[in-house]
């Protein structure tokens, strides 16, 4: 298919007709669409003019024009033919974001922009410089990860994989042998995989089979000979093969689809050299698979197959009733089918091959001998149902919005200044990448370069970015790195750790006894116990909350939040008890009882939203009755010493029916997705949200939250919900 798009593309460069050229897409073109593909076409025409591909010498124009053509065959909208188009235009326009941004629209330029990414990553990162196949394996599978994670809309990868096909049809055309090597090299550890895993299998088999004809061209050339026919001739073996089998089944009543392909070269020459076969031992190079509805269906299906053609011995598995571990499930066999050729056939399922494509069965695992990450896989198989969906959403808006992702968000990759790729957690800092490097380079750090500039070490790293770490000749790290939050990897958490307690125990105190003194004082307006401070933080004697502060083991954060814990009592200057009125209790409607007075109305007061079992008191109002703040309110105690003798106790009633507004403060840094997820706890928890104020200042974002519980204990699971979520440094109640 793409082979075919690929000659009609050329010869329409060379004849620079936009009109024969668009005639060669899809039907469905609006004529704005059509017309936005024209003036692509003709600008691209003009950019290019003259120009060639820096590694192959391919006239720019025409290497452009034939990749189109191959992402118009995918379906991926107009956007992305005009994008295609628009590849290099970066190279020759500087004010080329604008530019296509006012001549087509916003999302080409966002579009080039990603590939212009993608493009110089997989320059710097140049997996041909590593010298052992295993480290190879390694960036290859890294950067696959790093091209997923560093583009917001899918459709950037597959225009690169686009134009990585179309260089693969010129490849034989450069004459410099080292760099068919290296460009066919390059195909087949990073490119043709990616293709495999997104499900793209045209493309796929096509850069398999021209990174094959380079890398090993005499095991090529032989394979190519030991076929008795063409790869045209072979599709159409298959054709007339799958016509004959529907009609096989219609009329034995069995409702199926059937699909078929031809093996192509590389993929025989792996299973010779895997299973050590000859290529006359090989059954599947033409290959027939039948999909049904029911289970009985497949068994049916077997025997019209076994009673249509003659079956080759010995080549029957039957998966469904014993699978394999993986829980594959599938008829395999194979026959002699027309012209006496062999023919293998599997039979399943829709259900079955649902699983086989996208569940722990998927075919790019036990292709490619990779196990991955359960995470990392089920994202891979989301993208492949949405780039099956694609030919089926007749919505363009709606696919269009579907291309774009985040699902890669919570890891990011940056390069070393040797162009290794390195996958750190979202939020990471230069710290977290230099003990990812090696530790002690991670403990040795000292500043950091981010694409040439210094930066400090609390900066977050972003997608695709080349870090330089500034060392010293010694030291170590700073415990400060911990409690300041600049650590996001549990690896250089571990490193810092695990360095700090080999120190002198006398300085790791001092240092701890430091820091726990500097929160007290932040605090200077709680009174906590020590002794029941330290029993609250989980340690016996306030040396030990010393030692795991300075180890880093207790963050200042925590120590914080048990101090404020502790709120002091009502200050005796404050509400005297000569000052508060005894008499019989009064019940409001908030669940407020009010000593000395019955029914007053009473508001809870908005500066710091008490609620049960705050400790309560009440403050007398001109003309709004009884306010009733938290006995730590600080406007509380600045109204007490303008007017003491308007303090009036207070204590919680009956609140089974009431619920409270409450504040909390959440600090992390900015992320997309962050708001989304802190909403999706309280949503889970059932908090009611009644108010929402954000500020995001660089890559810091505070956000704070009006919410209403019927306790205090409530807000506590919330809280720690939300510290669990990335990036977020405090979650606190305000």
């Amino acid at each position: 298919m793409v082979s075919v798009v690929r000659s009609m593309a050329d010869t329409l460069a060379d004849a620079a007709n936009p009109q024969r050229w668009l005639e060669g897409l899809s039907s469905s073109l609006s004529g704005e669409e059509q017309a936005m593909i024209t003036r692509a076409f003709d600008e691209a025409r003009a950019l290019y003019c003259g120009k060639t591909m820096a590694q192959t010498g391919e006239d720019l124009f025409n290497h452009a024009v034939a990749a189109a053509a191959i992402v118009a065959d995918l379906n991926l909208l107009p956007d992305a033919i005009v994008a295609t188009l628009m590849f290099a235009a970066s190279d020759y326009r500087e004010d080329w974001q604008a530019w296509l941004s006012e001549t087509f629209n916003p999302t080409v330029a966002v579009l080039v922009e990603g590939v212009n990414g993608v493009r110089r990553i997989t320059e710097l990162a140049r997996i041909d410089k590593l010298s052992t196949p295993e480290e190879r394996a390694r960036q290859a599978e890294t950067m696959r990860k790093m091209l997923l994670a560093m583009v917001a809309d899918i459709r950037v990868v597959l225009i690169k994989l686009a134009w990585r096909t179309q260089t693969m049809h010129y490849l034989a055309e450069v004459a410099d042998e080292t760099v068919r090597r290296r460009i066919a090299t390059e195909t087949l550890d990073l490119f043709a995989p990616l293709a495999n895993r997104l499900g793209v299998w045209q493309i796929k088999w096509e850069l398999e089979d021209l990174g094959f004809r380079h890398t090993e061209p005499d095991s090529y050339k032989r394979i190519a000979k030991l076929l008795d026919e063409r790869r045209l001739e072979r599709i159409d073996y298959i054709d007339r093969l799958l016509d004959t089998l529907r009609t096989e089944l219609k009329n034995a009543g069995v409702k199926a689809e059937v699909a078929g392909r031809p093996k192509h070269i590389f993929s025989i020459w792996k299973k010779m050299k895997k299973k050590k076969l000859d290529f006359c031992e090989l059954y599947d190079i033409r290959a027939v698979r039948i999909l049904v509805e029911r289970l009985p269906d497949c068994y049916t299906a077997l025997g019209i197959i076994h009673g249509t053609w003659q079956p080759i011995p010995g080549e029957f598995d039957d998966y469904i009733s014993h699978p394999k571990a993986n829980n594959y499930r599938s008829l395999h066999t194979a026959v002699i089918g027309p012209e006496d050729k062999a023919v293998e056939v599997q039979i399943r399922t829709f259900e079955m091959h649902e699983h086989a494509e996208f569940g722990v069965a998927a075919h790019w695992r036990y292709k490619e001998g990779g196990k991955g990450d359960a995470a990392y896989e089920e994202k891979i198989s989301w993208l492949r149902q949405l780039l099956d969906w694609r030919e089926e959403m007749s919505d363009r808006e709606g696919l269009a919005e579907a291309f774009k992702t985040e699902l890669f968000a919570d890891t990011i990759y940056v390069l070393t200044p040797q162009g290794r790729v390195i996958a750190l957690p979202f939020g990471a800092t230069p710290i977290d990448f230099a003990y990812s490097v090696h530790t002690n380079l991670g403990h040795r750090c000292r500043g950091a370069k981010v694409e040439g500039q210094i930066v400090p070490l609390s900066t977050p790293l972003q997608n695709g970015q080349r870090v330089e770490i500034l060392t010293a000749k010694e030291g170590g790290p700073s415990v400060n790195w911990l409690h300041d939050g600049w650590v996001k990897s549990h690896r250089a958490i571990s490193k810092i750790r695990q360095h700090i307690r080999l120190l002198n125990a006398d300085t790791v105190r001092e240092t701890g006894k430091m820091l726990f003194e500097r929160e007290l004082a932040r605090h200077s307006h709680m009174q906590p116990n020590l002794g029941a401070l330290a029993e609250k933080l989980g340690y016996d004697k306030l040396e030990e909350v010393y030692g795991a502060l300075g180890h880093g083991e207790l963050t200042t954060r925590v120590v914080s939040n048990a101090i404020v814990s502790f709120a002091p009592p009502p200050p005796t200057d404050v509400a005297p008890e000569s000052l508060v009125k005894a008499s019989k209790g009064g019940h409001d409607a908030g669940g407020v009882l009010i000593e000395g007075v019955d029914n007053l109305m009473t508001v809870l007061a908005k500066c710091c939203k008490p609620a049960p079992p705050d400790g309560v008191m009440g403050f007398v109002t001109k003309g709004r009755g009884i306010s009733i703040h938290r006995t730590n309110c600080l406007t509380l105690k600045k109204l007490s010493v303008e007017a003491p003798e308007r303090l009036i106790a207070a204590e919680w009633g009956d609140q089974r029916s009431s619920v409270f507004p409450i504040d909390i403060e959440i600090i992390a840094m900015d992320r997309p997705g962050l708001l989304r997820d802190l909403s999706d706890v309280l949503s889970r928890e059932k908090l009611n949200l009644i108010g929402v104020n954000t500020l995001s200042r660089d890559t810091r974002a505070r956000m704070r939250f009006t919410v209403e519980v019927r306790q205090v204990q409530d807000i506590s699971r919330v809280l720690s919900r939300m510290m669990e979520l990335s990036g977020v440094q405090e979650a606190r109640r305000l």
